[in-house]
């Protein structure tokens, strides 16, 4: 579908939006993003009001330019979207991003979440307003690492009166993009997932922290979890889940592989198998060898017979897929117990976040 200013003045009436575009009542009516059939996936419209811009995509599509209707303040853009697919966008105006301010769903002060009609529900995961201001857990530790250098500050959050400490990387994603303190006790109160101590972990330097890090996971063993006990917050770090995304999810294979008495259960979504020494300073950084580090390391042929493990990686990062698979052979053909899924994503937290709950659950048998 391809809408111009001569198709007459209810242009828009197929995405279910009423009036003449520009007007009072219609941009009273105006909700969207509104998606209809196209050929096997989804034609998407986007309203924004009042001056140029485009869509801004997390990963899964270049920046799209909107097109004015008429001489009015509508600005629109009719997006082509495949089957199940859930993204984070933001409208670019100048310098300036913004939330999308006729979409109710949230994520952080600057995004958007659309999902397409056929993607798969998201359930205690909350409708949030992208300026709503989310819950804070009460327990902070001040975090000085004699490892890592710097200080950082950690939250900490039992669900359900506290039980095994999952490890959030990127801990501040989940905080302040992602209500995950809300979403665990949905998760919890259900019956879904036994009580859990939420720890949520910022990074520094994720590059550098995250690829295949020793000194992160010694400071996280002998520094921080000892600092969680301390807290006074109820936590059983006997029973540790970490949960990772990206760079993140790498890291936390990487934890069990080298350090199997600590890490024996993992969360991983679209880790970044990818992965070699100096690969983020290349060109096309996934050009390399397929799952490499990683790959080159399960190789080895690991006993990972006391590890757990869900992978998921989004349906739509092709260029992940390769690299995630070997992984997910590689780690299974150790031995390990492994769960193998796919979310209707790109590479996006948006999509990763049915997985994180769902996964952590089953990790925790």
């Amino acid at each position: 579908m391809r809408l111009s200013a001569t198709d007459g003045e209810n242009a828009f009436v197929a995405f279910g939006l009423p009036g003449t575009p520009g007007t009072d009542e219609f941009w009273a009516a105006a909700g969207t993003p509104a998606s209809v059939p196209a050929g096997g996936g989804w034609t998407t419209l986007f309203l924004w009001r009042g001056s140029p811009a485009s869509i801004g995509f997390e990963s899964w599509s270049e920046p799209v330019p909107l097109r004015r209707w008429a001489d009015t303040d509508c600005w629109y853009a009719e997006v082509p979207m495949p089957a199940r697919l859930r993204v984070t966008y933001q409208f670019l105006a100048g310098d300036a991003a913004h939330a999308d301010p006729f979409n109710p769903l949230g994520a952080g002060g600057d995004r958007s979440i659309a999902a397409t009609p056929d993607a798969p529900a998201q359930p205690h995961w909350p409708v949030i307003a992208a300026d709503a201001v989310l819950p804070l857990p009460h327990t902070r530790i001040r975090w000085n690492s004699a490892r890592l250098g710097g200080r950082r500050t950690v939250r900490v959050h039992p669900v359900g009166g506290g039980g095994p400490v999952v490890l959030l990387l990127d801990g501040d994603d989940w905080l302040y993009l992602h209500p995950a303190m809300t979403a665990f006790g949905s998760a919890v109160a259900s019956g879904e997932m036994p009580p859990v101590t939420l720890v949520f972990l910022p990074s520094k330097d994720r590059e550098a922290e995250f690829g295949c890090d020793r000194a992160l996971w010694e400071a996280v063993r002998h520094e921080l979890l000892p600092l969680v006990a301390e807290s006074g917050a109820p936590a059983d770090p006997d029973r540790l889940v970490v949960a990772g995304q990206s760079l993140g999810g790498l890291s936390a294979l990487y934890a069990a592989l080298e350090f199997p008495d600590l890490v024996s259960r993992v969360a991983c979504q679209s880790g970044s198998f990818w992965w070699t020494p100096g690969a983020l300073d290349l060109p096309d950084p996934m050009g390399g060898p397929v799952g490499g580090t990683m790959a080159a390391r399960l190789r080895e042929r690991p006993d990972l017979s006391g590890l757990r493990v869900a992978f998921d990686v989004g349906e739509h990062e092709r260029r992940m897929l390769p690299h995630c698979e070997l992984a997910e052979a590689l780690v299974q053909r150790s031995g390990a117990t492994v769960r193998i899924s796919r979310s209707a994503s790109g590479h996006d937290r948006a999509g990763w976040r049915h997985a994180l709950l769902r996964d952590v659950a089953w990790a925790l048998g």
